[in-house]
């Protein structure tokens, strides 16, 4: 995949070297290399969060930004770069930092990285199904009591063969999950979104309401992005659809669960499990409850995070970047509908 993508680099006059700032260099060398050899690179160390103070001094007069960082990349920052600032790369999938309004009201381009993060997320969300469905990691919690009951009936826990697996965001990430579960016999998929798509029909998934996707399914994965629309889609009132028997798996955003229902749902057992890679606040603070329920499972944002995602991103983002400078379309534009 990183070949391919390395045709894509745009050629630059030999003359015309842009100034290009890094918000920060934590990220896989391959991507930065190519910068280097285009551009003048300047870096703002620090992680997690470089001083903000370093960036708007740095800023100034650059013409290219590559953001790999939770800082707000707002008017000020856009204000202290200045008016030939040409384009943006976001080095994350999604876009959660950026103030989306004021880059439009610019007309700066923005690329960020969502094409190197599909597999692997996707392996994360059944891995999550697995671990949170099965109840392994309440057979851990056992282990370590050491509380182990040998009986018949004893941690029984969800099937995934012949079941019904709703899918909240039929994106790209939606459908790997999908492609993957093939092999499980799954009973049957569906999925909610704003429209039906022809890749549903392709994957014979079948298009319904979130309500009816709630009510229908025995696992329950959102893999939609965060926006207006879906923050806190899953409440107090969505998850009282679900089945006592259902599993929630989160592999989109953590603002997209509000945390205090889960927390009830899954302390009164309204639902069975949850297994979540995102939440909100990130990190979640250690001595809240949820991460004390054995029917909740958290891991700490993996799901794009394998050696191959991330130089994939490292290079997406660069290119992205060098092909904005050059007035190319970018590799992975985000789009005013996206925004």
């Amino acid at each position: 995949m990183i070949t391919k993508l390395l045709k894509s680099i745009p050629e630059f006059s030999s003359k015309f070297r842009p100034n290009v700032l890094v918000v920060n260099s934590d990220i896989p060398r391959i991507g930065l290399n190519i910068l280097e050899l285009r551009c003048n690179v300047k870096y703002v160390e620090g992680w997690p969060r470089p001083h903000r103070k370093k960036i708007l001094q740095a800023v100034r007069g650059i013409d290219g930004l590559l953001w790999a960082s939770h800082e707000k990349l707002n008017r000020e920052v856009f204000e202290e770069a200045g008016s030939q600032l040409k384009v943006i790369s976001m080095f994350f999938s999604g876009h959660d930092a950026l103030d989306v309004e004021e880059v439009l009201r610019r007309n700066i381009p923005v690329g960020y990285t969502r094409l190197a993060n599909r597999d692997p997320v996707a392996d994360v969300a059944v891995g999550l199904m697995i671990t949170a469905g099965r109840r392994l990691y309440e057979g851990f919690c056992k282990i370590k009591s050491p509380d182990w009951i040998e009986r018949p009936q004893w941690l029984l826990s969800s099937d995934i063969a012949g079941s019904t697996v709703g899918i909240i965001g039929l994106g790209a990430i939606g459908q790997k999950i999908i492609q993957r579960l093939q092999g499980f016999e799954v009973g049957k998929f569906l999925y909610s979104g704003p429209s039906p798509k022809p890749e549903g029909k392709q994957l014979n998934a079948i298009f319904v309401s979130l309500e009816e996707l709630l009510r229908k399914s025995d696992y329950v994965v959102i893999s939609c992005p965060w926006n207006s629309n879906t923050k806190n889609l899953i409440n107090t009132e969505t998850l009282a659809l679900m089945k006592p028997s259902s599993v929630l798996i989160n592999v989109g955003r953590g603002m997209i669960v509000d945390h205090d229902a889960l927390l009830e749902a899954l302390t009164s057992k309204k639902i069975f499990a949850a297994g979540l890679d995102v939440t909100h606040p990130e990190p979640l603070p250690s001595d809240h409850p949820l991460v004390n329920l054995n029917n909740c499972f958290i891991s700490p944002h993996l799901g794009s995070a394998t050696h191959g995602s991330r130089n994939e991103m490292s290079v997406i983002a660069s290119l992205n970047l060098l092909q904005g400078l050059a007035g190319s379309p970018m590799l992975c534009p985000i789009s005013d509908t996206e925004a």
